[in-house]
């Protein structure tokens, strides 16, 4: 039945690599995630991964060591707390990696995200403290911080090492974003506007950050579709919901088998991570390069982007 099953989602399996000596950070690693199964996969193939999530990063930790302790050369597991959309929370983590783990970054995977409003009932942008659209905020603003935050470290190890690699979970839903909407929405409120556009917005950096520092610094960058996949984002996204909240659950064994585990959702992420046939500055779905939107192919838009999203990095108050 299993082999039926993964025949039927077409999932596909990265091939093992000895990852020993490979440093790397995984965003969004709480348990039944995408995240968590892309770490313990990269620490069981030996790299040293830190994991972040919002809450009880230990506990989170030990659940992967635990996981990982049958595997031979298994890597370390690190945790530290994170939210993307807080400043002050993204800048502690940068701080504190780069104080406790600064030697190399080989691989940085901008994974945690948020999908808010599944029903689309928001008929206006619910906005963070401050002042940001809540899907941009967090998957573009928070990981763009993060990623600006740690690209030093990853163009010193790319330029040492011979290679880093950048890699952004987008979704195929960026072909839902608008790339006239990214400097100021122009369409009426949606939130799956507002998410495609944060993960379209994804894409255009990393793009934009391959074609600047590809050659110079050895820096690989990706973005990727997960697959449709059975986590608990769908959870907050009917959150205040509680009939269709209960109708998801009763229903929960028929939609987990129609979709992919966490752990087959992870497949891309770690094969970008790790193969060596990888090439970077793609977009990747089922471990292999995919064909993504027509405005993510904009290079003009990609580059004013980056461009203003450094702007509002450099003008963050210090931490």
């Amino acid at each position: 039945m299993s082999r039926i099953r993964s025949w039927f989602l077409r999932a596909a399996r990265a091939e093992r690599i000895d990852l020993r000596g490979k440093q790397m950070v995984v965003t969004g690693a709480a348990p039944g995630s995408i995240g968590f199964e892309t770490a313990r996969q990269l620490a069981g193939w030996g790299a040293d991964v830190v994991i972040t999530t919002r809450r009880n990063p230990e506990a989170v930790a030990a659940q992967l060591r635990e996981r990982i302790a049958s595997e031979p050369g298994h890597g370390r597991i690190a945790a530290q707390a994170l939210d993307l959309a807080d400043a002050a929370s993204t800048q502690a983590f940068i701080t504190w990696l780069l104080s406790t783990h600064g030697e190399r970054l080989d691989v940085l995977i901008n994974n945690a995200g948020i999908h808010l409003d599944l029903l689309s009932q928001w008929k206006q942008a619910q906005l963070t403290p401050d002042g940001q659209e809540r899907h941009w905020r967090t998957n573009y603003l928070g990981s763009l911080h993060l990623t600006l935050g740690l690209l030093p470290l990853l163009r010193q190890t790319g330029r040492q090492f011979g290679e880093a690699r950048l890699i952004n979970v987008v979704s195929q839903l960026h072909a839902k974003g608008s790339n006239a909407d990214l400097f100021g929405m122009q369409r009426p409120y949606n939130s799956w506007f507002a998410y495609g556009n944060s993960k379209l917005a994804l894409m255009h950096a990393a793009q934009a950050l391959q074609r600047r520092h590809g050659a110079t610094d050895q820096l690989k960058t990706y973005s990727l579709h997960p697959g449709a996949v059975y986590t608990h984002i769908a959870d907050q996204g009917l959150r205040g919901n509680p009939r269709l909240e209960a109708v998801r659950r009763a229903f929960a064994p028929v939609e987990a088998f129609f979709l992919l585990t966490p752990e087959e959702g992870a497949q891309t992420s770690v094969h970008c991570a790790s193969s060596p046939t990888a090439d970077g500055g793609r977009y990747w779905q089922r471990c292999q390069p995919a064909t993504a939107s027509a405005d993510s192919a904009d290079t003009e838009v990609a580059r004013r982007l980056l461009e203003a999203t450094e702007a509002w990095y450099a003008g963050l108050p210090p931490q």
